[in-house]
């Protein structure tokens, strides 16, 4: 199916699965789609499974929006906290359409899990409570991380998306790679035929140098061979060190479950040269989780690091906060500069990245798809360096071998059904859907987050990245001055100041 087709088929309000081999263009159609709706004022939640593959889009994850969170089950207790939850109520309360991608790292009882959410918050007896749903994936790529067998069924097996009476969007067109013959690699590995001939493509870049200034990033399979890198780049660097440490405040328990999800380390070392990739978004200061940079310096007065962005853009990294609310009572926290070395990266972490060249690592594949996924990385041959591959890194899930073969053959079903039906009856489909949805802003009043923030903000609002900033230079003055000026009592100040001085 073209893009084209795809998009008509979303405009008509039918829940959608995009899929399609990595460099087909569903980002790009996925971003059509929203702007679309932005532009007809429907509300859309981007959301994504994990965090990395929600910054590609701009978006949060599924777990935050629907306020699932870790729960492997959602009772009738939990449905009644989160629907106490102004954020979440007001965040679902006004979305039309949700957009989940990475839809296949997600388990299927989790996608179950924001249906009912959706349900009870919305129309209980439609699926997802009537939202437009598009599950974004390419089955081939890696699965959700689960320690058992039982927690592993991908999401096609949920009952809810058995329930979306969904249609297939299976795109075919190449819009990454343009060298035939990585096309033909990537495509033998997807239709379990990798020959000998396959092979010898592959191993024919097997540590050959890339031509040309680009420096390649380098991907391996297991985080202990990419802190290695990272750590022996870093001791190179003889230059003086800088040390940030995490700090927590709250529940235990919620404090250790941030740290553990948090992709900023406990300890951060840094030194001026150091390569560095951002783990949070904001966008206001111009960076988001995955946006990659060097150290060129620190601040004189406050220690910062200071980042120049590959695009060429200075940022000084200020302290930012991970935490946990209850009905905007923050009950866990935890703060520490968003950055991390990034001379090498996960193969996991590099999924959705377009890269001009790459370094990669392939002898210690141990899941499905991580071949696929990696070599389907670079644009072309010529901007790979394959430092070893096992047999595994081939291979591919014939479970979801079985399952694409079934979502193609639907995808062209749709793609008929599409031609059969005249300009006027999709046209009149469109204009239903965009009736249906529109914007309408009666609930807000009731779940106006940013007015209760203003008014119990000494109680809620996080300390922003400015705040810090400004906090740290006027840092000589007395508290009841500080306090005056930031509208904080004195003992935040005292606080506050207390933290980012320790860091």
């Amino acid at each position: 199916m073209n893009q084209k087709t795809a998009l008509e088929i979303l405009k008509m309000g039918h829940n959608v699965f995009l899929t399609g081999p990595a460099g087909s263009g569903k980002t790009y159609l996925l971003n059509q789609y929203i702007q679309y709706l932005k532009d007809k004022r429907i509300e859309v939640a981007v959301t994504a499974s994990t965090g990395i593959a929600a910054t590609h889009m701009n978006g949060i994850t599924v777990h935050s929006w629907s306020g699932m969170g870790i729960r492997e089950k959602i009772t009738d207790y939990d449905l009644k906290k989160i629907a106490k939850n102004r954020r979440i109520m007001k965040g679902i309360a006004k979305t039309k359409v949700l957009i989940i991608d990475e839809v296949s790292m997600l388990h299927a009882y989790q996608l179950d899990n924001v249906d009912l959410i959706c349900r009870s918050l919305k129309e209980p007896f439609l699926p997802f409570g009537g939202l437009q749903v598009i599950d974004r994936r390419d089955f081939f790529q890696l699965p959700p991380v689960s320690k058992n067998e039982k927690g592993a069924k991908f999401a096609y097996v949920s009952e809810s998306w058995q329930a979306m009476e969904i249609k297939v969007c299976y795109l075919d067109e190449q819009h990454r790679q343009k060298d035939d013959r990585l096309l033909k690699v990537l495509n033998q590995i997807r239709s379990k035929q990798v020959d000998d001939e396959t092979l010898e493509i592959i191993l024919s870049r097997e540590n050959m140098d890339i031509e040309g200034a680009i420096k390649p990033t380098k991907l391996f399979t297991h985080n202990a061979d990419v802190d290695a890198i990272n750590n022996i780049e870093l001791a190179k660097l003889k230059e003086k060190p800088f040390a940030y440490s995490m700090r927590a405040q709250g529940n235990r328990r919620l404090t250790e479950f941030l740290r553990k999800g948090c992709l900023a380390p406990e300890k951060l070392i840094l030194k001026k040269g150091a390569q560095v990739m951002f783990v949070k978004n904001n966008f206001e200061k111009g960076y988001v989780n995955g946006t990659m940079g060097k150290i060129i310096g620190f601040d004189s007065e406050s220690k910062m690091p200071i980042v120049k962005t590959f695009s060429g853009q200075k940022i000084t990294a200020l302290p930012a906060t991970w935490e946990v609310d209850d009905n905007y009572e923050i009950v866990a926290q935890i703060t520490q500069i968003p950055l991390r070395l990034a001379w090498a990266i996960t193969v996991h972490k590099s999924q959705g990245m377009s890269l001009d060249a790459a370094e990669i690592d392939l002898r210690k594949s141990f899941e499905f798809g991580m071949g696929y996924v990696a070599l389907s990385r670079v644009r072309a041959l010529s901007g790979l360096k394959l430092l070893g591959v096992n047999e595994t890194a081939l291979e591919i899930n014939s479970e979801i071998y079985e399952f694409d073969k079934e979502l193609f053959a639907q995808s062209v079903k749709d793609e008929e059904e599409m031609r059969k039906t005249d300009w006027f009856s999709r046209r009149k489909k469109r204009k239903k859907f965009l009736d249906r949805n529109a914007q309408d802003k009666s609930h807000e009043k009731a779940y106006d987050v940013d007015e209760i923030r203003r008014e119990h903000k000494n109680a809620y609002a996080p300390w922003s990245p400015e705040d810090d900033m400004k906090l740290l230079k006027f840092k000589d003055k007395s508290v009841p001055e500080l306090a005056k000026m930031f509208g904080r009592k004195e003992g935040a100040i005292r606080s506050r100041l207390a933290k980012l001085l320790e860091i």
